[in-house]
């Protein structure tokens, strides 16, 4: 077993980046001799996130589509920013004063990614995560643990792997 600590930010096969705030993501590759098949499952990773004893508590690793809430492409919302700024220049004023009063105008509702972009973006993160089930062996993808914080604060990372391959502790670089 291999495995990388990625971030809240990770990358698709064709290099399009997304970001998950409430999730951190860990590369895991796993290996064996040729012909090997392992059964994989999400419930047989972990992590511990900056522990001091080996008793403290575990992040359980959660189904790729658990993190689709909130999930997020900072390329798309950069140009939905860009877009906003450039309506925002428009409809200001000629930068007159007339002395009455101004016209407060209602905030704007955020802009919603469109469906279609949404379930592409889904589809692409998907591909991504490691496949569960009964797999050929090497197999390699992403899994993901719920983690708030921010990637800086981690001193220590440990992905645990206990299943059908017996037990592993890694200890990651954050």
């Amino acid at each position: 077993m291999a495995a990388e600590f990625i971030g809240h930010t990770f990358a698709t096969p064709d290099q399009i980046n997304y970001l998950t705030e409430d999730y951190v993501a860990v590369e895991t590759a796993l290996f064996g001799p040729p012909g090997t098949r392992l059964n994989i499952s999400n419930d047989n990773f972990s992590i511990r996130i900056n522990v001091k004893k080996k008793k403290e508590q575990s992040l359980p690793c959660e189904p790729v589509g658990a993190i689709f809430h909130s999930l997020k492409d900072p390329e798309w919302e950069a140009e939905q920013d860009v877009e906003a700024k450039k309506e925002k220049k428009e409809s200001g004023g000629n930068g007159i004063s007339t002395g009455g009063q101004q016209q407060q105008s209602e905030p704007k509702a955020p802009v919603k990614m469109p469906l279609e972009l949404r379930r592409a973006m889904e589809q692409r993160v998907a591909k991504t995560a490691l496949a569960e089930g009964e797999r050929a062996l090497p197999k390699a993808g992403l899994l993901f643990f719920p983690y708030h914080g921010k990637t800086q604060n981690i001193h220590s990372i440990e992905l645990v792997y206990a299943g059908p391959a017996g037990e592993a502790v890694l200890q990651l670089q954050p």
